[in-house]
């Protein structure tokens, strides 16, 4: 007997079989003929499909299949790979200490001690000579007193034209070449008529005046040596009307034209007469 057609089979769901009960009263409709299929269909499609139910297929869980975790492979053991010879810190060439010199301290000198200093004869100024002296009027006989008016000065009295000759070495500081006293003003700074003079290397001015003249090359700034010619003696200025004479005066330096305390300030008595007997006696400033 061949079946009959069926009519679409309506989508299949999934029945349990609490819900066959409920589908028992449909079954008369169908013919009986095919309830069975019916029936076997309907059982078929109660038994779990696990085909097409989705049955909680253990979602492939990543089962933990040790995954090969780069095992600690162990660290490349230190195989002794080729040792690349790093350049060996060749022991820097230590500066083999070159012996310094040991410089032994000197102990300080103790109040005890005196120090000595050696200093090279090249730093040490020139020994100081001996100052020569000489009496200033020389080749004549002379006369002179310890005393002089007004102010300390020496006359010296002697021919007209005797050597009057520089005391000491030293450098000429004033002439007055010309006699240009006049009695009618008497100016006091020229009453010395011709007159020279000097400042010696003892640092003393000496000056000479009531001169004749001058000895040639004798000027301001010229060094002149104990001994030298410096004029002839005379009777110029003032002294016109005395007779004739050599006005000798000792004084600290000023200035040239300073003609108070050029002519004198230190009587040269004593001097004089040591120079007389060779003594080389430096005449003290006030």
């Amino acid at each position: 007997m061949g079946l009959a057609a069926m009519p679409p089979t309506p989508t299949l769901h999934m029945v349990s079989f609490k819900e066959i009960p409920t589908l028992l009263p449909i079954i008369p409709s169908i013919r009986r003929t095919s309830w069975l299929l019916v029936l076997l269909v309907l059982l078929s499609a109660c038994t779990p499909n696990t085909a097409q139910v989705p049955t909680a297929t253990p979602t492939s869980v990543p089962t933990l299949t040790p995954t090969t975790l780069p095992t600690s492979t162990p660290l490349p053991t230190a195989t002794p790979s080729p040792t690349i010879a790093l350049p060996t810190e060749t022991p820097a060439t230590t500066a083999t200490p070159i012996a310094a010199q040991v410089v032994t301290p000197v102990p300080a000198p103790t109040s005890d001690a005196t120090p000595i200093l050696v200093v090279s004869d090249d730093l040490l100024p020139p020994a100081t000579e001996q100052l020569t002296y000489v009496f200033p009027v020389q080749g004549a006989a002379v006369d002179y007193g310890s005393s002089h008016h007004d102010y300390p000065a020496t006359d010296i009295f002697c021919p007209e034209g005797s050597r009057f000759v520089a005391p000491t070495s030293g450098v000429i500081d004033f002439t007055s070449p010309e006699d240009r006293w006049n009695p009618a003003n008497d100016d006091p700074a020229i009453r010395g008529g011709i007159s020279v003079a000097m400042i010696g290397d003892d640092g003393v001015r000496y000056y000479g005046s009531h001169l004749s003249a001058l000895a040639d090359g004798i000027a301001p700034g010229v060094r002149v040596e104990a001994g030298q010619l410096l004029g002839l003696t005379g009777k110029s200025g003032n002294a016109r009307n005395t007779p004739p004479h050599l006005h000798f005066g000792i004084s600290r330096p000023t200035t040239p034209d300073d003609w108070k305390v050029r002519r004198g300030q230190v009587s040269p008595f004593p001097y004089l007469k040591a120079w007389q007997r060779g003594e080389n006696m430096t005449p003290v400033l006030p």
